[in-house]
């Protein structure tokens, strides 16, 4: 029996850590899973010691607040992967926290496979360098990373992004509209985020947006992870919630209004014009400018290499801002076939393949030498 603990932090990174899961079950029976993440690596079967739900914060000023927490987690976790002595250990995503299990598991002889490595190649890059020293194996989702690791001796495969393997698999609702009493007006989606600070931080100006367009109907792509409540000040507003739902809601919007993260690769993979917005605490903020070494902050923009989509961030993040440039996609033709011709750049540099099967190959092959 091969044992594996695997680590994800936060609902993207445990969505793509269950479906590698289920590639490595699928390419060998004899594996067995234990490990952190959330309800897609539980029903995928891995025993959970913890729940990410317990464990996330962002922002740097909210790490820093929410660290006697963190700490719990890491003594937890570096415990429990002591006492189960896996065969390798499985970091997805999540690297402030898995960088730490990382170089904890490199001390105690380990194997270290991380796929979806952090993001170094935004801030403070010569963090490439701990994490070429923390790891034995790297998997690459993003087509740029390859040549960024080169610069520091690195060999990272690049295995596609495994968005496509979930695009791919998903199939449309027939009553979408029926089963959630939409009407048939055009759909602007509004996608907040996956966490609760993120809901917190994006949801006024969005609800305030609705006023601005009598004409459309606004549904917002709610998370089941997340308390009720959180999505409260929406329904205030009469604005429909539909809770994981993501993909059906995308399938069928005009337009949507995206919180930076994976949800705008999503939502450009599903060619609907966007708008992609964030905002954080001002100390976050000011920090974050000083040391971030991109120009952008939405996947969509840093992998075609150019501005597709328009970035709101922070002040830029208003009512009167969201309101005239969705106009602009609504009114403006030739705007909007250019960020659709973004799109298609965008699908031809991530390519096609399968990452979660890809991946689960390389580090079972890895395991057996």
């Amino acid at each position: 029996m091969t044992k594996f603990y695997i680590i994800s932090g936060e609902r993207s990174g445990d969505l793509h850590a269950s479906n590698l899961v289920l590639a490595l079950k699928n390419l060998n029976q004899e594996v067995q899973f234990r490990g952190m993440g959330g309800g897609y690596s539980k029903v995928a079967g891995v025993e959970l010691v913890a729940d990410y739900s317990e464990v996330a914060v962002m922002g740097f000023l909210e790490v820093v607040l929410g660290f006697r927490k963190v700490l719990k987690y890491l003594n937890l976790v570096k415990k429990d992967l002591l006492a189960y002595q896996p065969d390798a250990l499985i970091l997805v995503d999540y690297g402030g926290f898995n960088m730490k299990i990382a170089a904890f598991a490199k001390e105690n002889g380990i194997p270290v496979h991380y796929y979806i490595p952090p993001k170094v190649w935004a801030w403070n890059q010569k963090r490439a360098l701990k994490l070429k020293a923390f790891t034995d194996q790297i998997y690459s989702i993003l087509p740029f990373e390859p040549a960024f690791f080169e610069k520091y001796d690195m060999k990272v495969h690049y295995v596609g992004n495994p968005l496509l393997d979930e695009i791919r698999k998903f199939k449309p609702h027939d009553f979408f509209f029926q089963k959630n009493e939409l009407n048939y007006q055009p759909i602007i989606a509004l996608l907040p985020g996956s966490r609760k600070q993120e809901i917190n931080a994006m949801l006024d100006r969005m609800v305030a947006l609705v006023r601005e367009f009598p004409n459309a109907q606004f549904v917002i792509a709610g998370v089941g992870s997340l308390p009720s409540a959180a999505y409260d000040p929406a329904r205030a507003a009469e604005i429909k919630v539909v809770i994981d739902q993501t993909y059906d809601l995308l399938s069928h919007a005009t337009a949507a209004v995206v919180t930076s993260g994976t949800a705008t690769l999503e939502t450009a993979l599903f060619r609907v014009p966007q708008i992609v917005v964030y905002r954080t605490s001002s100390i976050s903020y000011r920090i974050a400018k000083n040391l971030i070494r991109v120009p952008y902050i939405s996947l969509v923009n840093l992998i075609a290499g150019k501005e597709v989509v328009k970035e709101l961030i922070q002040d830029d993040f208003s009512v009167e801002n969201l309101k005239n440039e969705l106009n602009r996609i609504f009114t403006n033709v030739a705007y909007k076939g250019e960020m659709l011709q973004g799109y298609d750049l965008i699908q031809e540099r991530i390519g096609g393949g399968s990452a979660s099967e890809t991946t689960a190959r390389l580090i079972l092959d890895s395991v057996k030498k």
